[in-house]
This record gives structure tokens, C-alpha cells and sequence, in this order.
């Protein structure tokens, strides 16, 4: 059987945390739970020249509550955080398929279940 997991590109998510409200909305949450939870990425400067050169981005990561939507892939539908990206950064996939993609650009691959 073949694992799934979500690819995220990073330097695409904008923090719009549309994919956090859909998921707490889909799995009928409390406030406060979620299954992929958007986290900030600096600010902190990057070099010597740290007038220019910033780190600052968002990553979305799934939580223990993500089960890549179980029900929704068994109507043939993508998780919820995938559907509701904004910014369309957020794939799902067949582990082997999302990890030969890694190497396009920097980019994170969690294997959820």
C-alpha cells in the first residue's frame, strides 16, 4: 500500500491561514485545534549585510489531528488544506512521486498516518 504525504513549498505560503480554518471547519474542531497548524519563520536577518537580506516565511505543518482527510480522499477529493490554499503550495501525493519533486526547489515533505 502506498504512504501519502503533503508537499509544501514554503516560500509560496503566504500566512493566510486558509488552510488551518478549512480543516478546523471540515473536521468540526474547537477553536484552537486544527490539523495543519501555519507557523512563522523568522524574522531574523541573514549575513553580515543584515540591512538587505531578511528570513521571513510561513510553513504549514500537519498536526497529530491530520489524517490527510480521510473521508474526503475516499470521495475521491483532496484534503481540505489542499483545496483552500490560496497560494496553491500545499500538494498531496504518493510519497515516492512528492519526494522525486523535492529537488525542483526548497521544499518540505511531511508523511502523515
Amino acid at each position: 500500500m502506498a504512504k501519502y504525504g503533503l508537499l509544501i513549498d514554503a516560500q509560496w505560503c503566504s500566512g493566510c491561514h486558509s488552510c488551518e480554518i478549512a480543516c478546523q471547519m471540515e473536521h468540526g474542531l474547537p477553536v484552537g485545534e486544527t490539523g495543519v497548524k501555519v507557523v512563522k519563520v523568522g524574522p531574523w536577518p541573514i549575513g553580515d549585510e543584515a540591512e538587505e537580506d531578511w528570513q521571513f516565511s510561513y510553513l504549514p505543518i500537519p498536526t497529530k489531528q491530520c489524517d490527510t482527510c480521510a473521508a474526503r480522499r475516499g470521495a475521491g477529493k483532496v484534503p481540505t488544506c489542499v483545496q483552500h490554499c490560496q497560494s496553491r503550495c500545499i500538494e498531496f501525493g504518493p510519497i515516492d512521486e512528492l519526494a522525486e519533486r523535492m529537488n525542483e526547489k526548497q521544499q518540505t515533505l511531511f508523511v502523515v498516518g
